[in-house]
């Protein structure tokens, strides 16, 4: 059985941030992630689908430090470099399939939006450069966890089916309540409680479809359009100029359907009717892509369940707090839907993981004391 100060469930953002808190502060700890790579639902392509440091974000895009303090500072401490959301030109709304689409001048945005240089994953591969490559374990999740005299001891299942159990004396999730509860069992069982909270705490990204068209250059800029659109028509709701800091050339565009309905559609067939309605809305040459992505996060395992097929929205933080009982000296949820504020965001996943990591070492202090 391998012992550690700290186990961290999840290696996204949340889970990357709190392990360099714990580094910093030298806290030995183990992260471990269920996926075979560490970024969660933060995921950054090349037109081909791959992994990529120069490409399209499949999900979150954007920050806005003027009014995110805490992840302005990372940023500023990691010397990631940004650029900002593309908003020169006119946009467009659609309101009805009757009516043609209504072009508008454009409006500076405020506050504004910012864009990583190298996609939202260089926030990733900065955070997991500076941390020791032992303690980051890829491609195990955890399964159980149960209370003992000295801490908690977690039930870990590979990919290959290997199983393998960690002691800690503290345990951080940075993963959404939801994932968390449907996939982790816990003995003694969480309150009702808690277990009601977490299942009505909606998954950040978890509901959304996003749907990416490459092109040979933004022919949209030309004409005069910012790339932005609003349609009531759709089939995607609002869209986006996706061109990245060295001129890949991209609209994206977030589907406004729910996840029943997607699936019983296909993706084959959303993909063609989105690159319809970059026709229409922005003319004959949005028809020919060098390429296209589609992501459907409520598809994906290890953001979804069932209950994210039929709820969206926010989280909010509950005033009790996220856990009661036996567990609460024990476990503390650090994901950015336990933040107290910008829940939902990047900067949830910091505001909540600086938290976690200061609650932890204070635990620990009082412990070795």
């Amino acid at each position: 059985m391998r012992n550690t100060k700290v186990a961290i469930i999840g290696g996204g953002l949340a889970g990357l941030h709190t392990a360099r808190l714990l580094h910093s502060a030298e806290i030995e700890f183990l992260l471990i992630e269920a996926r075979a790579t560490l970024g969660g639902r933060i995921e950054t392509v090349n037109e081909t689908g791959q992994a990529d440091a120069d490409g399209f974000d499949l999900g979150p895009s954007w920050i806005w430090p003027r009014m995110q303090p805490a992840i302005a500072a990372l940023v500023a401490e990691l010397n990631l470099l940004t650029f900002a959301q593309n908003s020169d030109g006119d946009v467009v709304f659609e309101r009805m399939s009757r009516e043609s689409a209504k072009r508008y001048p454009g409006l500076n945005q405020e506050p504004e939006a910012l864009r990583f240089i190298g996609g939202s994953a260089s926030l990733v591969r900065a955070l997991a450069q500076g941390l020791p490559e032992a303690a980051l374990w890829c491609g195990a999740q955890v399964t159980a966890m149960r209370l003992n005299e000295t801490g908690v001891e977690l039930s870990l299942r590979f990919a290959d089916g290997r199983i393998e159990l960690i002691q800690a004396s503290q345990v951080i999730a940075a993963l959404p309540p939801r994932i968390l509860e449907a996939t982790v069992q816990f003995e003694p069982a969480q309150e009702k409680g808690t277990i009601e909270l977490w299942r009505q705490t909606p998954t950040w990204m978890a509901p959304h479809a996003k749907f990416f068209a490459v092109y040979d250059r933004p022919f949209w800029r030309e004409a005069g359009f910012s790339g932005t659109a609003q349609s009531m028509v759709g089939p995607l709701a609002e869209i986006h100029d996706a061109t990245t800091s060295s001129g890949k050339a991209a609209l994206f565009g977030f589907v406004g359907m729910g996840a029943e309905q997607r699936a019983a559609i296909g993706a084959d067939a959303l993909k063609e009717a989105s690159i319809r309605q970059f026709t229409r809305i922005f003319g004959p040459q949005a028809a020919h892509t060098r390429a296209t992505l589609y992501k459907d996060w409520a598809a994906d395992p290890l953001t979804a369940t069932s209950a994210d097929w039929f709820s969206d929205g926010h989280p909010n933080a509950p005033g009790g707090g996220w856990i009661a009982g036996p567990w609460k000296e024990r476990l503390v949820l650090a994901g950015s839907e336990a933040s107290g504020s910008e829940a939902g965001y990047l900067a949830g996943a910091v505001q909540a993981s600086s938290q976690a990591a200061r609650d932890v070492i204070s635990k620990l202090i009082v412990e070795q004391s």
